[in-house]
């Protein structure tokens, strides 16, 4: 891990959808957060990493660092969420890296790429996140 999360960032908000599908962030970083998740375990039927699975990294990632840059005493939520898919993802382990398009009081923006093993990119995502009070 580069950047450890924050003292004041709750560590036990990896909920259970996040500890079923794998992902694990190995960077808090909010200006670059970084989270991986294994394929194995969350295809499609047709062996293909699910795409509900692949929206459930870039929500997950993008929400913690929305909530990163927001600070103490805030949360975020996500209210919009734009994939798109450019290559199956068979094996292994994907890697999602978010970086923020437009942080706001109220709202954040972040772009969220995903690759697979070989650094190809298997899908893109917007994700924009209200921040609240927490």
């Amino acid at each position: 891990m580069t950047t450890p999360p924050p003292p004041w960032a709750p560590t036990d908000t990896f909920g259970p959808l996040d500890d079923k599908l794998g992902i694990r962030i190995l960077d808090f970083d909010p200006d670059r957060l970084v989270a991986t998740m294994p394929v194995e375990g969350n295809q499609q039927p047709f062996g293909l990493l699910h795409g509900g699975a692949t929206c459930a990294l870039m929500e997950s990632i993008g929400s913690w660092a929305a909530m990163l840059g927001a600070g103490e005493g805030r949360k975020a939520v996500g209210i919009e969420l734009n994939a798109s898919y450019v290559k199956a993802a068979t094996s292994g382990v994907v890697t999602a890296v978010c970086t923020p398009v437009r942080r706001g009081r109220s709202l954040a923006t972040f772009l969220i790429q995903v690759t697979d093993d070989q650094d190809q990119l298997t899908a893109s995502g917007r994700l924009t996140c209200m921040i609240l009070p927490a």
